[in-house]
């Protein structure tokens, strides 16, 4: 609504507040590439600069200038690409341990297993599969550690008795939470040839050193909430979408079957499958799971025709630009075969951010991806249970499901067909079959 009603670039103020917004790939390049003007700030309770609180939050995301930039080079190891293949053994054993719970004629909450799956995997990822209770337990405390800081945010800071005994519970946490992982990060060094990223980042040096216990804390804790529901979000979105749409499903599906044996793909199978990689990228086009995100203005600048001082916070939408219809044709309609035809700028597709700061991790969530929903999809036919709620929100910058996505799973037989579904993703999505436009020559 604001940007319809003022364009692209406007502002909310109340009682002498005022957030600015920035949309589309103009100023998408300007917020984004400027890491000198535009500082991140990832979460907005930091505590007290002792605290549990702020080191846990005081991550790469939290981080700006030389600092980012010397954490950013130190943490690049743990997702390069040889780093990405020590990882595909424990996607495939944990993606067989998802579906061999998974029984044809039974219906399932995609969500709600997308969710554990991802929980588990990033947990094990991150922390390493040595000692699975230690390392799952960890991963389910900092999820409800993030879960508290999107709950509470700015709140926080009211005078609410609440969210002041909330705000108390958060910051309690956080102390569990830290104990738990410099447990974790002694027994790593204790064994430092580990191949998960915790042992990549423990091992991590330059000319200055390695990284510090107290940024390996902030590094874990913030990593896993990059990574976590993000790319849950995404595999749900994923299949949610495919199962509505028959004749892409269809496609896919006679992809699947030639290039594939039935099993868990390999690399370079992986790069057999351009089919699938135009569903996953229309899917993040359509429903990004990272909506919006924000910087604060670290020096006076000028945003449009706002001259914006010092503090202030700008907001930017990864959703907003992927429905430009001046980018996108029907942008609302999911239409993989569009990427047979356009090749927009980074600034213009932009499911992991872009510029100096975009998403390290953006090559392993696109390897979960296009290995996760191919082992799930040539075993099983997902199908919408017919009239179930399918909703979305975004919370804290997330978008994601705020109902269950049920599904009826098959034997998979290659014949699709989609089912009407209740709830707000009519507002997201046109669910229709929505013939491709042609581009018309210059």
């Amino acid at each position: 609504k604001l940007q319809a009603e003022y364009g692209d670039v406007c502002a909310l103020e109340e009682q002498g507040t005022r957030i600015y917004f920035a949309f589309g790939p103009e100023y998408n390049h300007q917020v984004l590439s400027d890491g000198a003007s535009f500082h991140s700030r990832f979460f907005a309770i930091r505590g007290s600069r002792n605290s549990p609180q702020r080191r846990l939050s005081s991550g790469l995301l939290s981080m700006n200038g030389e600092q980012h930039k010397r954490n950013r080079r130190l943490v690049m190891d743990a997702f390069l690409k040889k780093a990405i293949l020590n990882y595909l053994p424990t996607i495939q054993l944990l993606s067989e341990e998802m579906l061999s719970g998974w029984k044809p004629g039974t219906e399932r909450d995609i969500s709600r297993d997308m969710t554990e799956f991802m929980l588990r995997l990033t947990s094990s990822i991150l922390f390493g599969v040595e000692s699975p209770e230690m390392v799952y337990r960890i991963g389910r405390m900092t999820n409800h550690w993030v879960n508290l800081n999107h709950e509470l945010g700015m709140g926080a800071f009211v005078s609410d008795p609440e969210l002041a005994r909330r705000y108390s519970e958060l910051l309690d946490f956080a102390g569990e939470l830290e104990g738990e992982i410099k447990e974790l990060i002694a027994q790593r060094k204790r064994n430092p040839t580990g191949t998960d990223a915790l042992s990549l980042l423990i091992n991590a040096h330059d000319c200055q050193g390695s990284i510090s216990d107290e940024e390996l804390v902030g590094q874990a804790a913030l990593i896993f909430a990059a990574a976590h529901l993000t790319t849950a979000h995404s595999l749900t979105w994923t299949l949610f979408l495919l199962a509505q749409h028959p004749s892409a499903m269809n496609e896919l599906h006679h992809e699947l079957a030639t290039q594939l044996d039935g099993g868990f793909p390999s690399l370079e199978q992986v790069d057999r499958l351009p089919c699938l990689e135009r569903a996953v990228k229309e899917s993040m086009r359509l429903l990004p799971a990272s909506s919006y995100s924000q910087r604060v203005a670290a020096v006076p600048t000028q945003l449009g025709q706002f001259s914006l001082p010092v503090g202030c916070p700008i907001v930017f939408s990864q959703f907003m630009t992927h429905h430009m219809p001046d980018i996108y044709a029907e942008p609302e309609a999911f239409l993989p075969n569009r990427w047979l035809q356009i090749n927009p700028s980074p600034y213009q597709y932009l499911p992991f951010g872009a510029g100096p700061r975009m998403c390290l991790g953006a090559p392993l969530a696109m390897l979960i991806m296009k290995t996760v929903v191919p082992t799930i999809l040539q075993r099983y036919k997902l199908t919408v249970v017919p009239m179930s709620e399918v909703s979305g929100r975004v919370i804290s910058t997330m978008l994601g499901p705020t109902s269950s996505v049920m599904m009826r799973l098959e034997d998979q037989n290659g014949i699709f067909e989609c089912h009407p579904v209740l709830g707000n993703i009519h507002s997201m999505v046109d669910l229709r079959e929505v013939k491709m436009p042609v581009r018309k020559a210059a």
